[in-house]
């Protein structure tokens, strides 16, 4: 086996994925980043080397290709995940009256659906050590739906749902679940401009949420944080 603990990151583009990968490998972590397109990730990992991290492809709406991705890091990264992050999700924003039921659905299938896929595969493999980590990523959306945003509130209740049973259930077994509401905008080149005129740090950064996603891993067990809420110094709540 190898002397590296093995992370598990499902759902990394270019933002808050890709920084987590960066901050466990920091961490001496040996990381598989999956994706539904691992052209993506390998043009992440040929613009930004990580070298204790493999990019898998992984439909995560689908048991077999999840259960393939869990497999195949095992064998390459030599161990079980210590740590698995749950970072899909699919939007299209749109009028309730508008919503096409195959959208809806294909949103819930990302968002919810696969947490439970990707959740189950790895609360199996962590039970027989008696530890790890799992979190998932959720939203604002996840404690209130707003007009237009069903097809993400739908789902986002739904995981922080599952998240809650999961942390009652496992919590015992010594697997810690944690789940991490957004609360706001994190920065990219598609939201640069909304940091106009508020100040800096008006945007999450990615790398300060992916500081916040490793320390939930590396809390004792005598004081676990369920949910943990994050959003820039400006946000209103």
């Amino acid at each position: 086996m190898s002397d590296k603990p093995v992370a598990i990151v499902v759902g990394v583009g270019p933002g808050l994925g890709f920084a987590l990968v960066k901050r466990f490998a920091r961490a001496g972590m040996a990381v598989a980043m999956a994706a539904r397109a691992k052209g993506h990730l390998d043009q992440l990992l040929e613009k930004e080397p990580v070298e204790s991290a493999r990019a898998y492809a992984c439909d995560a709406t689908d048991q077999a290709s999840v259960g393939r991705l869990f497999e195949e890091a095992g064998k390459d990264l030599e161990g079980g995940p210590e740590l698995v992050v749950f970072n899909a999700g699919a939007f299209e924003p749109g009028s309730v009256l508008d919503i096409a039921p195959a959208d809806f659905e294909r949103c819930w299938r990302v968002g919810c659906f696969a947490g439970l896929l990707v959740g189950q595969a790895a609360a199996r493999r962590m039970l027989d050590a008696g530890r790890g980590t799992i979190i998932f990523t959720g939203a604002t959306a996840a404690l209130r739906g707003g007009a237009s945003f069903a097809n993400l509130a739908v789902p986002k209740f739904g995981l922080r749902a599952l998240a809650q049973s999961m942390a009652r259930e496992l919590g015992p077994k010594g697997i810690h679940i944690g789940h991490v509401i957004i609360d706001g905008q994190i920065r990219s080149e598609r939201y640069a401009h909304l940091a106009a005129g508020r100040g800096p740090d008006a945007l999450l950064e990615p790398d300060a949420i992916a500081e916040a996603y490793y320390h939930l891993h590396t809390q004792p067990r005598s004081a676990w944080t369920l949910e943990l809420d994050l959003r820039p110094w400006v946000e209103k709540f």
